[in-house]
């Protein structure tokens, strides 16, 4: 189709997206369209001149008609242009102009003197990048002015290879725009900027303002004013009440417009049908983040969910984040903010914790129980419904953030589950995140079809891939995490107890043994008449040998003497020796940190080194098991993420588009095709042939090369376990004849698959699945009956790393038959683990592969060969981790 027919207005609606930018604040991103003209008319004359002249190389003081058509109608195809809207006002616009008919396109950008430094122009670069790509374009090059440094600066670090020569003070850039390990670390780095940026906006804001600020202690808005003002808020608040003058001793302003200083953050406590006149207020001030406390949206019913939907678009077009809607809170417990504003009544103290929540029920149990427990926090975000701010913004905040050395999060469901487990891969190395993840089995409808059932131990594997400690329930992510706040990491699995009760000890000691630990010793008892110093003596012994790990410290109190006294004791031997490593205790029955144990910080509140307590030793022993798994995961090598040699990405693009144009449910693969996609990234199919007769047959098998395998169509005849439907290692023409007919008559179909004979090896099976918690999965295990009956499959989310996959090879109950089980020659595991890499490399690249078997893999000496392949391909449930920066779809779920 020649670029003069195609609609101006028809543009791909993917190429939409909401960006967060260098400061936090967002804009919308969308191509131009005829109906823009008048826009860009107004972004054009509030340029300065300095910037005109750079982009235009002369003075250019307007628009002549003819350029204005040639800027504002364009193909979509050979000619693309993207408009950053805040508003209604357009803020920056960034083009690209195809070459001649080919591969390369001349990219250009302006930004609004306004709006330069916010990373616009890098932003404008990704999303045509990704825009050329997907119309075959391979290279963009661009004339820049030498002394435009700011425009030189995008495409110098934008990671690209970048060439340039001068001319007359003119650089002549260009580079290839496929993805590079620089450009894409480029991405996520300026990714994770921004997000956490906008994210301290919201937890370090300069003012507050309270729509809906009441004085009825029955209201919501009365409750966050007065903690708000009980916290000792570090800026100024302002209620607004369009009916008082004052609320609670402080001026009132009728709407937050009238409020004559900035706002910075905005909590939103008025019913939900009068919140988007709210908006209008708070757009116009300029506020940059909302908090919504009010209830009545997605939650109440699908009218609700259409307002919360139109209320964050709105809110992101014009440079807000939202917090909620149905949301309790946020919290920052740095002494130079003070910042309560959430709907509790109890808060911990300060700590070095943060916690992310969806349910603001949940919420205040939490804060509650926090506090019981002395588990001190840092900042917490109740997320509410999460139309918008979610946990994976609040990762993205806490890498960086100075205050906080634990993560604690409560998820009912995963925005972009793909994303969470990339920035959780990476925050986990260096802070632990513990999680509660509730509604484990509940699959969404829209994955219902192509979701499989994982067991419980493949779920724990998969947290763990991505480096977070995974917990059933609330008692446990305390448990574990009073660990985690309060005591180093271990060095290894080794584990001493020390107690006063030897069957104490014992069921301590057989707990940690069924929790995988070694007991570093048999534990000591010192008996139930040893005094305070004799108990600690024995603790001390057990801390400096370097036979233990961590230690475990169970105490039933005798009658003589005081247990706090054993407890102060303990504390101090343990100080004494300062050997860096983990202690649990089971003190007195109590729950959380007693004060006998704690080490006081600086304002007070438990410190490192504080030891804390459980009422059982299960629950102790629990608690440092996963610290100690996830220790060991931490020491384990993180290994890269390998493309393998021999793709063709961009041919398999077009297969996918090809077949699935038009399409909007999922669609089987035939065999022809499935083989065409396969191939583009070196996954090999053993030669086959289809046969509807005896002489098709062998005539397919001469071509092919004796032996041969045929096999019947009905994957229900050739997966069963006496082979009813496969006959096997045919080596002459009479052979195959025999072996047509008997198929012939068990399926009583005529058409058969006559294959090349595969090197004898270990039948395998890889696949690819979707999951509601971890986005796509790549499977393996041994293919057949027993493997199936057993559910003797390792999973591990995409993406994978080279360790990844030679972990998931090794790990099924079954995998050392593929290792030269009692003398056997073993199979070629590097063979293997390069099939299972070229997996994922799919899988990453086109998240419209729904599902994928190859089944069977045929594991030998000689390498590891494809004998049966089902794909399906469709619409991927929501958009993958990949491409340009954006936000979460407003529309997905």
């Amino acid at each position: 189709m020649s670029s003069a027919v195609r609609d101006p207005y028809d543009y791909p609606r993917h190429w939409e997206a909401d960006v967060v930018l260098s400061d936090g604040g967002t804009v919308h991103l969308r191509p131009i369209v005829p109906s823009d003209a008048d826009r860009l008319v107004a972004f054009h004359a509030k340029l300065s001149e300095r910037t005109r002249y750079l982009r235009y190389f002369g003075a250019y003081p307007r628009i002549p008609p003819r350029d204005l058509e040639r800027f504002s109608v364009v193909d979509h195809f050979d000619r693309v242009a993207f408009a950053a809207l805040l508003g209604d006002a357009i803020v920056a616009v960034g083009r690209y102009e195809r070459i001649e008919g080919g591969p390369s396109a001349e990219v250009a950008f302006v930004v609004d003197d306004a709006h330069q430094g916010r990373g616009l122009g890098s932003i404008l670069l990704e999303h045509l990048a990704a825009a050329a790509s997907e119309r075959g374009l391979r290279r963009f090059m661009a004339e820049v002015l030498a002394e435009n440094v700011g425009m030189v600066r995008v495409f110098r670090d934008a990671g690209y290879q970048v060439s340039r020569a001068i001319e007359e003070g003119v650089l002549h850039l260009e580079f290839d725009i496929d993805p590079t390990e620089e450009s894409l670390a480029v991405a996520r780095a300026r990714e994770q900027a921004a997000e956490a940026r906008s994210v301290h906006n919201l937890l370090h804001p300069a003012s507050v303002a309270v729509i809906g600020a009441s004085a009825d202690p029955t209201k919501v808005g009365y409750a966050v004013l007065s903690n708000l003002l009980s916290a000792d808020f570090a800026g100024p608040v302002y209620p607004v009440n369009p009916e008082r003058r004052s609320v609670r001793g402080v001026r009132a302003y009728p709407s937050v417009v009238d409020i004559p200083d900035p706002v910075e953050l905005a909590v939103v406590a008025v019913p939900a049908d009068q919140v988007e006149s709210v908006l209008d207020g708070a757009l116009a001030k300029g506020v940059k983040t909302l908090l919504i406390v009010s209830a009545g949206f997605a939650e109440a019913g699908p009218h609700g969910l259409h307002a919360e939907r139109r209320l964050v678009g709105e809110a992101r077009a014009h440079g807000m984040r939202v917090v909620g809607p149905n949301a309790l809170g946020v919290l920052n417990t740095d002494p130079a903010v003070r910042l309560n504003a959430t709907l509790a009544p109890e808060l911990p103290g300060r700590g070095r914790a943060g916690f992310f929540c969806q349910s603001g029920a949940l919420g205040t149990a939490i804060l509650a129980d926090a506090r019981t427990r002395g588990l001190g926090l840092s900042t917490f975000v109740s997320a509410g419904n999460r139309a918008d701010v979610s946990g994976n913004d609040l990762l993205q905040y806490w890498e960086t953030d100075p205050h906080t050395d634990l993560v604690l999060l409560y998820l009912e469901s995963f925005g972009n589950p793909r994303k969470f487990a990339r920035l959780a891969r990476r925050l986990g190395r260096t802070k632990p995140i513990v999680a509660v993840k509730s509604g484990r089995h509940a699959v969404r409808p829209q994955l219902a079809a192509t979701s499989a059932e994982v067991d419980e131990a493949s779920v724990q594997t998969l947290f763990e891939q991505a480096g977070v400690v995974r917990v059933e329930t609330l008692a446990q992510l305390f448990d574990t995490a009073l660990v985690f706040a309060y005591q180093p990491l271990p060095a290894g699995p080794r584990v001493g107890i020390v107690g006063n009760s030897s069957a104490i000890g014992l069921l301590a000691a057989d707990t940690a043994r069924a929790q995988g630990l070694r007991l570093a010793f048999e534990p000591v008892d010192v008996g139930p008449q040893a005094g305070p110093e004799r108990f600690a003596d024995a603790v001390r012994e057990a801390m400096i040998s370097p036979e233990t790990d961590a230690l475990v410290v169970v105490f039933v109190p005798p009658l003589a003497i005081p247990g706090a006294a054993y407890a102060r004791a303990v504390r101090e031997a343990v100080r004494e020796v300062d050997q860096r490593k983990p202690i649990v205790s089971t003190f007195l029955a109590v729950e959380g940190m007693p004060a006998e144990l704690a080490v006081p910080g600086s304002d007070g509140s438990p410190g490192r080194g504080s030891i804390p307590s459980y009422p059982s030793p299960e629950r102790a022993v629990n608690a440092l098991a996963k610290v100690v798994r996830y220790a060991a995961w931490r020491q384990r090598p993180q290994g890269n993420l390998i493309r393998p040699p021999g793709l063709h990405i961009e041919q398999a693009q077009e297969i996918v588009r090809e077949i699935l144009a038009g399409a909007d449910k999922n669609i089987l693969l035939d065999d022809a095709d499935a083989v065409r996609l396969l191939g583009c990234y070196g996954i090999d199919v053993v030669p086959f042939r289809m046969a509807s007769t005896e002489d098709e047959a062998v005539a397919a098998a001469e071509a092919l090369g004796y032996p041969v395998v045929v096999k019947a169509v009905d994957e229900r005849f050739r997966g069963r376990p006496d082979l009813a439907g496969v006959r096997l290692d045919l080596a002459s023409a009479d052979a195959v004849r025999r072996g047509y007919r008997d198929l012939r008559e068990v399926s009583g179909d005529d058409e058969v698959y006559v294959q090349r004979m595969a090197p004898a090896g270990v039948s395998c099976l890889v696949g690819l699945q979707d999951d509601p918690s971890f986005g796509t999965l790549v499977s393996f295990g041994l293919s057949g009956l027993v493997g199936t009956l057993l559910s003797d499959r390792a999973y591990r989310a995409v993406p994978l790393t080279d360790v990844d996959a030679a972990t998931l090879i090794r790990e099924p109950k079954t995998a050392p038959l593929l290792s030269g089980y009692r003398g056997d020659e073993p199979a070629n595991l590097a063979a293997v683990r390069d099939l299972v890499l070229r997996v994922n490399a799919l899988a990453e690249e086109h998240p419209e592969v729904r599902s994928l078997t190859l089944d069977p893999v045929l594991a030998s000496p000689e390498g590891a060969h494809v004998a049966n392949v089902r794909v399906v391909l469709g619409p991927p449930p929501a958009r993958p981790d990949t491409g340009p920066r954006r936000l979460r779809p407003i529309l997905a779920e």
